[in-house]
């Protein structure tokens, strides 16, 4: 029988793999490749550089490198780096956008940030108002 992963280890999704549909995760999660879908955890989620995800992200923290095309709740904080690519509504106690982030959405951040976003079925805030493509 295989053993459970360590509170402090961190999974990840590598760049030559691509997954579509709903995923939760303890601890840490690391995404380099392509995702679609759903994403729930009360962890820290890191968007590698090179990743691309259209998917609903509702997590504890989130840093962001790459790709993101959706909608982001964090429940303590986002991070964009200066390679992010995202457009998303993002819902979130705290901001961090380094200098040349592309950021295209509806932003809602503060610690009154969460309220009024509805709740999702893993237990963290998820936003209320879908992305319009």
């Amino acid at each position: 029988m295989a053993e459970a992963p360590k509170p402090d280890s961190t999974t990840i999704l590598a760049s030559d793999c691509s997954f579509k549909g709903e995923m939760s995760f303890e601890g840490s999660m690391r995404i380099d490749g392509r995702f679609e879908g759903k994403i729930g955890s009360k962890g820290r989620l890191a968007v590698g550089k090179g990743a691309h995800l259209t998917a609903d992200v509702t997590v504890g923290q989130a840093n962001i490198d790459g790709n993101l095309k959706g909608n982001i709740v964090a429940a303590e904080r986002v991070e964009l780096t200066s390679s992010a690519v995202v457009a998303a509504d993002l819902r979130a106690p705290k901001l961090v956008v380094a200098e040349g982030a592309t950021f295209v959405g509806n932003v809602h951040v503060g610690p009154d940030a969460l309220k009024g976003a509805e709740k999702s079925e893993f237990v963290v805030p998820m936003a209320a108002t879908p992305i319009k493509k």
